[in-house]
């Protein structure tokens, strides 16, 4: 007598086995884990507070306007964001080599292998260390900033030089400023992505950043005078304008813009290869 075996039952959707059990949260906590356990991350991070607020410090020393109180308001609060934002300029540097090294860091471990094999599609990867990159130096940049604004306020008050916290002049260029230093550390996150070494693009992005401006600035043509405001440092700056004296050749959300711009097109670049190269 022969028995009947029944076949075995399909499974369920919900037990189909997927290409990676991660969700996007789950990639999210994993790059949180990785970026707030490196120690390059913590110590460029406290850097950036301490650039920022020695800046501010020094600037606003240094500031010698006689008869400051009899300057108009706007141009007082302007005074008074410049030595606030001062920092920024030299912050930039720190968070690009950061960016640069949150993605080129894993490439050179090898960790990068075990990142693609557990997001196999590897876009997620890539957008999970913008986010967190993004979120972490943007809270970074405003507590560094505003602390740079509670450093020079006193100081220039010394000087009759007055200006407050809450009013919109002050407090979106400084949280424009933060801003900027989280697009740049993604831009460079992006260029990281792009050559994979630590030193190609560090050296890149800080070229970039640094050298592209000066390189520019020294060509006596009319072509390389128009380019000058869509740099993306210089566009970090316009992002910061609080109408000064000078006009600004951009307004601040055509600034941001440019910024974007160059941050897509890294990201864009990073994410096409991420798709057609071997880890």
């Amino acid at each position: 007598m022969s028995t009947t075996t029944a076949p075995p039952a399909a499974p369920s959707a919900a037990r189909l086995p997927t290409a990676s059990g991660l969700t996007f949260a789950g990639i999210l906590r994993s790059e949180w884990i990785k970026l707030r356990t490196v120690r390059s991350t913590s110590w460029s991070y406290a850097i950036v507070v301490v650039i920022s607020l020695g800046m501010a410090a020094i600037m606003s020393l240094a500031l010698d306007l006689p008869g400051g109180a009899d300057l108009p308001a706007a141009l007082q609060t302007s005074f008074v964001v410049q030595a606030s934002t001062f920092g920024v300029f030299f912050g930039q540097l720190v968070v690009a080599v950061l960016g640069v090294l949150v993605v080129s860091g894993e490439y050179s471990t090898g960790m990068i292998r075990s990142t693609l094999t557990a997001v196999p599609r590897r876009l997620p990867a890539l957008w999970a260390k913008a986010a967190v990159l993004f979120t972490a130096t943007v809270l970074v940049g405003s507590v560094a900033n505003v602390g740079s604004f509670l450093v020079a306020a006193p100081i220039l008050a010394g000087k009759g030089i007055h200006a407050s916290l809450f009013d919109g002049a002050v407090i979106i260029p400084l949280l424009a400023g933060a801003l900027y230093l989280a697009l740049v550390a993604v831009f460079a996150l992006g260029v990281g992505a792009i050559l994979r070494s630590s030193a190609g693009g560090i050296a890149a992005t800080l070229g970039m950043l640094l050298l592209l401006p000066i390189v520019l600035s020294m060509i006596p043509a009319t072509w390389a005078t128009d380019l000058m405001p869509y740099l993306i440092s210089n566009a970090g700056a316009g992002m910061m304008a609080s109408g000064g004296p000078a006009p600004a050749i951009l307004e601040p959300w055509q600034a941001l813009l440019v910024v974007l711009g160059w941050l897509l097109a890294s990201l864009a670049g990073a994410a096409l290869l991420l798709k057609r190269r071997d880890a």
